[in-house]
């Protein structure tokens, strides 16, 4: 963990995860009231949410681990690289700001601080995307920790940015976001009926990420003694 305070942490939590949801959904409707073309719309919100992770990332990383996600909070926990005693401020802090950001896109824009989205979501094609999109984000975290940490911010912005158009979800890939996206009837809305499925895939996609990276960057045992019988 990082040499800041748990206090400050948190606030880095909540103001990072605040400021990706303005993004996602100030996007969207900014994308929506430019164009009535779907296709565009999208591009548009997936740029601005690629190039804002990068940011935040960078910026906040090194105060709290940029995290802005209960599921990469979840991982970092079980692997025991987020204390557990730090795990539920984490959580709440992600929550918080995920609902202050929806609110103030929604200042932005006019809109009403909250709006209860009426956006189907849901069935196993959009439940499976989801587990692949956080499979692959937390893949890409905990590789790129691994190998090129200096480069995770640009690698998870890539990949959401990716991620936006290879996943029949859009890849939320975030419990708290999809929570503070239920609360706007805008373009990147989803209905709050249609979350614990979201939730759930998730949390099975990160699950399934950290068992295989687990394995995976872990040096074999015969490749270990081969070394050793070459010394």
């Amino acid at each position: 963990m990082t040499g800041f305070d748990l206090p400050r942490r948190l606030v880095a939590e909540g103001l990072g995860t605040a400021m990706l949801v303005a993004t996602v959904v100030g996007s969207g409707v900014m994308a929506a009231s430019l164009t009535e073309d779907v296709g565009l719309t999208l591009l548009g919100n997936t740029l601005a949410t690629g190039a804002i992770l990068v940011v935040l990332i960078t910026i906040l990383g090194p105060i709290s681990g940029a995290q802005f996600n209960p599921a990469v909070s979840l991982i970092f926990a079980i692997s025991r690289k987020l204390p557990t005693r730090d795990f539920g401020g984490y959580i709440l802090a992600q929550i918080a700001g995920g609902v202050a950001g929806t609110i103030a896109a929604h200042l932005m824009f006019g809109l009403p601080l909250v709006e209860i989205s009426s956006k189907a979501r849901t069935g196993g094609a959009q439940w499976f995307s989801e587990g692949v999109a956080t499979f692959g984000l937390v893949a890409v975290i905990l590789t790129g920790i691994k190998f090129e940490q200096r480069a995770v911010p640009w690698l998870v912005g890539l990949y959401i940015t990716a991620a936006y158009w290879f996943t029949a979800s859009t890849s939320f890939a975030n419990p708290a976001v999809a929570l503070a996206r239920s609360l706007t009837d805008t373009f990147s809305g989803i209905r709050p009926v249609d979350l614990p499925g979201f939730w759930f895939a998730e949390i099975a996609g990160a699950v399934a990420a950290l068992i295989l990276c687990t394995w995976l960057l872990r040096p074999g045992a015969a490749s270990t003694a081969s070394s050793e019988a070459k010394l």
